[in-house]
């Protein structure tokens, strides 16, 4: 990576029209799917995705976060809403604390070995309701809030990216020896923390466990 890139020196395009006009008309199999509702398809995604991410905007810009769980915990309530639980994690709150400035989410859920995607636009609530949680369990532990997701817009998403990614092909996966531990390259991240207090706060967070 060049450490002198000025981006002052670039050029930009400076309308949406000019993007769009370097580019074929979309097709109504691109224009036309946009669903208001989850219909049997988007159901049969969400009762098999192990992995979503997130995204949400608040006073301090952008965020995505991923969410992970067995398949089917992104639970579907009605064809217009999800319930997606909060599991235990960093306590950064990050995606809650932008749903409470601005409601409005993206949502990208992925179901290991299909290459298309399902994404989902809505808007969120913080839900603390015992009962609607009880449901989400795992190993016998309820979480303590959730996002009730109000859907606006549903629709599939071509399989070229996870193609050209070759996200499901164990031969294109690395080998994690290739990069430092998590906790060694926090250290080199994070001012004052010393080896041996990352390797104290990893200890603490795997006695918290998963759930």
């Amino acid at each position: 990576m060049s450490e002198s890139f000025d981006p002052s020196q670039i050029s930009y395009v400076s309308a949406m029209g000019d993007v769009r006009d370097r580019h074929p008309k979309a097709m109504t199999r691109a224009t036309g799917k946009v669903l208001r509702r989850l219909d049997k398809h988007c159901r049969a995604i969400l009762q098999r995705s192990t992995f979503c991410v997130i995204g949400t905007q608040g006073p301090e810009g952008a965020d995505v976060s991923p969410r992970g769980d067995p398949a089917g915990f992104v639970r579907v309530l009605d064809d217009r809403h999800l319930l997606l639980p909060d599991r235990i994690g960093n306590n950064r709150f990050d995606s809650y604390a932008n749903v409470f400035a601005n409601p409005q989410v993206g949502l990208l859920f992925l179901v290991p070995g299909m290459a298309e995607i399902l994404r989902i636009n809505g808007s969120a609530r913080v839900t603390d309701d015992a009962a609607l949680l009880a449901v989400s369990a795992v190993q016998g532990r309820a979480p303590k809030v959730g996002l009730l997701i109000e859907v606006r817009e549903a629709y599939l998403h071509c399989a070229k990216a996870i193609n050209r990614a070759a996200l499901w092909n164990p031969s294109k996966h690395i080998d994690r020896a290739e990069l430092p531990s998590y906790g060694e390259m926090l250290v080199e991240q994070v001012e004052g923390l010393t080896r041996e207090e990352s390797e104290r706060q990893g200890v603490e967070m795997a006695k918290r466990g998963m759930y």
